[in-house]
């Protein structure tokens, strides 16, 4: 069951990456639709999503900290300043070349561990609130912004 959704999760982070790849930098500029998010906002919250794992499942600490304000407590267009395109992809890479690092660390038993955002005696009633949980929640929410990052094309 692991290696299941490991292996949906490493094909969606391949699937993402391959999408950004190939859309330009003006590309990402544009709303998926009219008044909705850019496409770079949508990669900025990806980005910080990802990095948001870390410490959810006791990785360590954040790469780029500075992205929640940004990305996750704003909308787009809210924060004047934003990174790059070119410094959202690099952080995207960074992000999963790390994450994939400390996901292969994991043994079976490490993924069915609580993870950081439940406390222990909630755990103890929802078991299901474990790391292995955490990626597929996040697997598909990555998929739910991959399919609008295709109407940049």
């Amino acid at each position: 069951m692991i290696k299941m959704v490991l292996d949906r999760w490493n094909s969606e982070i391949n699937n993402f990456t391959d999408i950004i790849n190939a859309i330009s930098d003006d590309q990402l500029m544009k709303e998926i639709a009219p008044g909705k998010n850019r496409g770079i906002y949508l990669l900025g919250h990806i980005v910080a999503v990802h990095d948001d794992m870390f410490p959810i499942l006791n990785f360590g600490n954040k790469l780029y900290p500075e992205l929640i304000g940004t990305f996750l407590k704003s909308p787009d267009k809210a924060v004047a300043q934003i990174p790059s395109a070119t410094e959202l992809r690099t952080a995207w890479k960074l992000v999963n070349e790390q994450m994939a690092e400390k996901m292969s660390s994991l043994s079976a038993d490490d993924w069915f561990q609580k993870h950081n955002s439940v406390s222990a005696e909630d755990f103890v009633k929802e078991p299901h609130r474990n790391k292995l949980n955490v990626i597929i929640s996040r697997t598909n929410h990555l998929c739910y912004h991959t399919g609008q990052l295709v109407l940049l094309k």
